[in-house]
Formats: C-alpha cells, sequence, structure tokens
C-alpha cells in the first residue's frame, strides 16, 4: 500500500485528489490528521502559503493562525531544518508551552511527526502528521513511519507544486541540460545505487560519480538527489 501511495499522489491531477492521496496515505500509517503545505518566499520577509488537509473544522482558525506559528516549537523546527522531528507533550513543555499543548490536545492533537523540505528559490514544503492518543509504544515502528512520511514528502512536494502553486511549477532553465554522464547517474541512483556502486558499474571514481549527481542537482534547482530523480523522470530525461 505505501509503495503505491508514493506514485498516486505523484500522479494527482487536482488539488482534491492530491488531499485525498495525503490523508490515504497518513492514516495508512494509523495517524488521525494530516496537513500538507506549499510555501512561496515573496518579498519583504512575506511568503504565500498554499495547503490541502483534514483538519477539524473547530480546531482551523487556530492552525491557520500565524502568530501561533511564530512561537509553536514543532513551526520553528520545520522552518529551520530538513530533519523530522517527532512530537508529544514533552516537546511543548521543554519550550515552556504546556498550556498550548493542553489547547490542541483538547481537539485531537496529542503527538506527531514534522517533515520539512527546503528548496532553492525559495520553496519549502511542510508535512504534519499527528496522533490523538499520543506516540506509538513501539520505537522500531515509530522508526519505519519515521521514514515512511519522510519518503512520501519527497514525492508530495512535486506534486504540490504543480496543482497548489502552478505558477511557481516552472520548467527548469537552458542550464539544466545534463551530460550524458549525468543522466547515467541519476538512472542509477533512480535503482537504488550508492554513489560507490554508480562509480564501479560506470568505471569512475566515487567522487566524480558524487560530482556528476551534484551537477544534475544543481542544474535541476533539486536539494537532493532523490528530488533530482523524480524531477528527471517528470521531464522525460529518465524513464
Amino acid at each position: 500500500m505505501l509503495h503505491g501511495g508514493y506514485q498516486s499522489v505523484l500522479e494527482a491531477r487536482s488539488r482534491e485528489e492530491f488531499r485525498g492521496e495525503v490523508i490515504r496515505f497518513a492514516q495508512g500509517l494509523g495517524f488521525d490528521t494530516v496537513s500538507a503545505t506549499a510555501v512561496q518566499d515573496q518579498t519583504l520577509g512575506s511568503a504565500h502559503f498554499e495547503g490541502v488537509d483534514n483538519i477539524p473544522q473547530s480546531f482551523l482558525d487556530r492552525f491557520e493562525n500565524t502568530a501561533i506559528w511564530h512561537v509553536d516549537p514543532v513551526a520553528q523546527h520545520c522552518k529551520k531544518s530538513s530533519m523530522p522531528l517527532v512530537w508529544d507533550r514533552a516537546t511543548y513543555v521543554k519550550s515552556g508551552l504546556e498550556n498550548q499543548w493542553e489547547e490542541q490536545a483538547a481537539y485531537g492533537f496529542r503527538a506527531g511527526i514534522g517533515v520539512a523540505l527546503h528548496m532553492p528559490e525559495g520553496r519549502h514544503f511542510f508535512l504534519g502528521a499527528d496522533w490523538s492518543d499520543g506516540l506509538p509504544n513501539d520505537a522500531s515502528s515509530l522508526t519505519r513511519v519515521v521514514a515512511d512520511l519522510q519518503l512520501f514528502a519527497v514525492h508530495a512536494q512535486e506534486a504540490a507544486w504543480r496543482l497548489l502553486m502552478p505558477a511557481a511549477f516552472a520548467p527548469p532553465s537552458q542550464t539544466a541540460h545534463l551530460t550524458p554522464r549525468e543522466l547515467e547517474c541519476l538512472r542509477w541512483t533512480m535503482e537504488g545505487k550508492t554513489a560507490w556502486e554508480v562509480g564501479t558499474i560506470l568505471s569512475i571514481s566515487e567522487r566524480t560519480a558524487v560530482l556528476h549527481i551534484n551537477n544534475a542537482m544543481r542544474k535541476l534547482d533539486c536539494s537532493s538527489k532523490h528530488q533530482a530523480v523524480l524531477k528527471a523522470l517528470r521531464l522525460g530525461l529518465i524513464r
């Protein structure tokens, strides 16, 4: 189910279809609520937000209150870091915001995971999924859920820009013409090969393979090799 969810969200054709895929995937992992938000930085420190969610209507005003975002420890972590954050009551207590946690817990937001992707040209993507019963007790299961959600975010952000902010979803510039070697490295990366394995297959050094992959990432305006592979697939550069 999970693997199919990655492809399904990538192929979403409308905002509502995208929303449905995000909710379906999150609920398949056992979450109660989820939100997916694309953010485009603008001039004078402002930003444009577009997102989908299944947040209860009774909590929506509070959820969209940007004044709370400025102090919320989960929002602040995701604003600055691409590392996933597993949060619960202790996260808010540590920040001196136990009352804030008590308020949101009354609406079913007791624990969750926040994932952020920060990309070139002032683009950001946030995925937040929440549990109403608190964190799972099984540490290994929690680790798998974090990994699944993080990989899903990489796929979902591609669809989010296309469907939620089409103006920002522009094809790369002419500098994005990839060399045959860069395309080969991306193809083998798509197959799950490490840079060392790519170098061995192509009879080049690991350092050279990393250089080709980094050049492809730069030309495609991507911050990770996984995003570069997805973008190259979408543009028809690799198959």
